[in-house]
């Protein structure tokens, strides 16, 4: 009985290498958990497009919007642990957990990181009228002058920067959140309110024609289309990393040499130079990093968001 079930446990074991290593052998999907034509949705269609001829499966892209990415995630969380239902998703992964009341998953137990396919950036933006050239300049400006910075949303990203620089500069700026980015860049244009840290794509042609002025990067390396625009680090805010990333991950549970196989995938394809040249049109960075290294960056930023959250009030049902 015992040798029987050893041989059993040793022909699953061979067999589920050998399946992993014929991977893929039907069709993948792609849960992008927001709406067609966003960031991730671009992302996802560049990558799937990519993926299936390489693979040579077919990938289909399928959007399951709602509760700020939540119920997209919960459908992958769920799914079998084969490699063929995968998540895309952005940094609202790491923001979620600790705004919202209730989450139907956790973010580390029930996902294998594969790789970041993209980040992208934000920048610290006012409007050209508001007299200060530097990140130093609009902190005094901001101390002699009560400011008001905008934001996409309740607990986005570019809400969420704007509580870190509040914490590190001690400065009492007052949050006006919109719905969306659109609404933000118009109110900065006429000035009706002083900063905000915008996503690069909503504001990046305004700074081109000069109604807006950039004062820095939110990444830890400098924007190439803007090689003039120092980082928030380099303008003295050491810790100061916060963007919005796009990342793949897979169900726990979903075979190490399946995760491996995707992340070469994903690492070669995003320094194409056909993606690399659309990633930036996208106002977006390739990245390609490893799946311990982007593991790595969820346990960090999940800490990171739950203090910022803490900090502003901020809180969905």
């Amino acid at each position: 009985m015992l040798v029987s079930r050893i041989i059993a446990v040793l022909c699953l074991a061979v067999g589920s290498t050998a399946s992993a290593q014929d991977y893929p052998t039907r069709p993948l999907t792609l849960v992008v958990p927001f709406s067609a034509g966003g960031g991730a949705d671009m992302v996802g269609r560049i990558l799937g497009q990519k993926l299936a001829a390489s693979l040579g499966q077919s990938v289909v892209v399928e959007n399951r919007p709602g509760a700020g990415g939540n119920i997209g995630a919960e459908a992958v969380a769920r799914a079998d642990a084969d490699g063929y239902t995968l998540l895309l998703t952005s940094s609202a992964f790491v923001i979620n957990p600790s705004l919202y009341a209730k989450i139907p998953y956790d973010a580390v137990k029930d996902f294998r990181p594969i790789s970041q396919p993209a980040l992208l950036p934000n920048v610290l933006v006012v409007p050209a009228a508001l007299p200060v050239k530097s990140v130093d300049e609009l902190v005094a400006h901001a101390k002699a002058h009560p400011l008001s910075y905008a934001s996409a949303g309740v607990g986005t990203g570019t809400h969420l920067a704007g509580e870190m620089f509040k914490l590190e500069t001690g400065l009492d700026l007052v949050h006006v959140p919109y719905k969306g980015g659109g609404a933000v860049t118009t109110d900065l244009l006429a000035g009706r309110v002083a900063l905000s840290f915008a996503t690069l794509p909503s504001v990046i042609q305004y700074v081109e024609d000069g109604r807006l002025r950039a004062l820095a990067m939110t990444t830890n390396v400098r924007w190439p289309g803007l090689p003039q625009v120092p980082t928030m680090q380099q303008a003295g805010f050491k810790d100061f990393d916060i963007s919005t990333w796009i990342g793949l991950l897979a169900p726990a549970g979903t075979p190490d040499a399946v995760v491996q196989k995707l992340h070469r995938e994903v690492a070669r394809i995003v320094q194409e130079p056909d993606v690399r040249e659309r990633f930036a049109a996208l106002g977006m960075m390739p990245v390609g990093d490893t799946p311990a290294e982007f593991g790595a960056q969820i346990q960090a930023q999940l800490s990171m968001y739950r203090e910022l959250v803490r900090a502003s009030g901020a809180k969905l049902d």
